[in-house]
C-alpha cells in the first residue's frame, strides 16, 4: 500500500485536505433550488463510501509495503472495527447538523464557527492520545484560530441585524456540530497503528480505517438523516419518494461533494503517519478559511453587511493563516 514517507509530503497532502474539506459544500450550492439538503445528503454519504473504497482497492492494495486492504481488514479486531465505525457515526451526527447550519447561516459562518470549535477540541484530544510535535507552537496555532473564530462571530453579528432569527439558529447548529467534530477523528486514530509502515496485528491500516469510517457514516444515516427528513431544521418534512424525483445533476453533485470530502479524509489520515494525528487534523481544519473565501468572495454572503465588516473578515483570514503556519512549524 502507499504511505507518506516525508513530513513535507504530509503537509502538502494536508493542504489538499484543507481545500477538499473547505470546497465540497459548493456542490450543494450547485443543485437546483428545490433540492433539499436532506436529500442531497444521501448522495453525499454514498460519495464518501465510494471514494474510500476506490482508494482502498487502488493505492491501498498496490505495492509491497504493509498489508493490502483485503489482508488488513480481515485481520482487524472487532474492537478496532467498532472504533472506526463509531468515528463515522459521530462524524455523521456532526455533519448533518453542520450541513443544516450551512443551509441556515451560510458557509462563511458555519465553517469558521463549526470547524473552529472542531479544530480546538480535535487537536487537544488527539495530542493527548499521541503527543507528537512541539506543543507550544501547536497550541499557539490553535489560539490564533480561536481568535479567528471570535472575529468571525463579530462579523456575523453585524450581518445578523438583517437576519436575526437565522443568526441564532445557525450559530447554535454550528457550535454543536463543532463539538462533535472535535471527537470523531480520535475514534479513527484509536483503531489504527501509528506507524503505517509497521503493521500491528488487530489494528487497522489507514485504508481499512477510512472504509470502516464510511460504513459507520452510511449505516447511521438511515437513522439520523431519516429523523432529519421527518423533523427538518428548515422547511417542510420530506420523504424517500422525493429523493427519487431528483435530477441526475442533483444526484451527481451530492456524490461529488461526498467524494471530495472523503478524498480529503483519506489524505488526512495518510498524512498522520508522518505529521501525527493532532497536526494532520489541525491542518485539515483550515477548511474554514477556504470555505470563507468561497462564501465571502464567490457567493457574496456578506454583501448586505456594513462596509467595515470586510476589515473583520480580512483579520479573520490573517489569524487563520498565522495559526496554520504555527501548526505546521510544530513538527519542523
Amino acid at each position: 500500500m502507499f504511505t507518506v514517507d516525508t513530513y513535507s509530503l504530509a503537509v502538502a497532502l494536508s493542504v489538499i485536505t484543507m481545500i477538499c474539506w473547505g470546497s465540497w459544500p459548493n456542490m450543494q450550492k450547485l443543485v437546483s433550488s428545490r433540492w433539499r439538503f436532506e436529500l442531497f445528503y444521501w448522495d453525499y454519504v454514498l460519495g464518501i463510501v465510494l471514494v474510500t473504497l476506490l482508494f482502498a482497492f487502488t493505492i491501498g492494495t498496490a505495492g509491497n509495503q504493509g498489508w493490502s486492504f483485503m489482508q488488513d481488514i480481515q485481520q482487524t479486531s472487532s474492537e478496532n472495527i467498532l472504533s472506526a465505525v463509531t468515528g463515522g457515526v459521530i462524524f455523521n451526527a456532526a455533519n448533518i447538523l453542520f450541513v443544516a447550519a450551512i443551509a441556515v447561516a451560510g458557509m462563511s459562518v458555519a465553517f469558521p464557527v463549526g470547524a473552529g470549535f472542531g479544530l480546538v477540541l480535535g487537536v487537544v484530544t488527539n495530542y493527548i492520545a499521541f503527543p507528537q510535535g512541539n506543543k507550544t507552537f501547536l497550541f499557539a496555532g490553535v489560539l490564533m484560530v480561536m481568535v479567528a473564530i471570535l472575529l468571525s462571530a463579530v462579523a456575523y453579528k453585524r450581518l445578523s441585524n438583517t437576519k436575526n432569527e437565522i443568526s441564532l439558529k445557525g450559530i447554535l447548529l454550528s457550535v454543536v456540530a463543532g463539538v462533535l467534530f472535535g471527537f470523531f477523528y480520535r475514534f479513527i486514530a484509536a483503531a489504527m497503528y501509528p506507524d503505517f509502515t509497521d503493521p500491528q496485528p488487530g489494528k487497522a491500516g489507514p485504508y481499512t480505517a477510512t472504509v470502516l469510517f464510511g460504513v459507520g457514516v452510511l449505516l447511521s444515516n438511515f437513522l439520523l438523516n431519516t429523523l432529519l427528513m421527518k423533523k427538518p431544521v428548515q422547511g417542510m418534512p420530506v420523504g424517500y419518494a422525493d429523493y427519487f424525483n431528483g435530477s441526475r445533476r442533483d444526484h451527481l453533485m451530492g456524490v461529488l461533494g461526498g467524494m471530495i470530502w472523503g478524498a480529503g479524509l483519506v489524505l488526512s489520515i495518510l498524512s498522520a503517519g508522518q505529521a501525527g494525528f493532532a497536526i494532520s487534523f489541525g491542518l485539515g481544519q483550515g477548511n474554514a478559511m477556504i470555505a470563507a473565501v468561497w462564501g465571502v468572495f464567490v457567493w457574496r454572503e456578506f454583501k448586505l453587511a456594513p462596509p467595515d465588516t470586510n476589515r473583520l473578515l480580512y483579520a479573520m483570514f490573517l489569524f487563520y493563516i498565522i495559526g496554520l503556519i504555527l501548526i505546521v512549524y510544530a513538527k519542523i
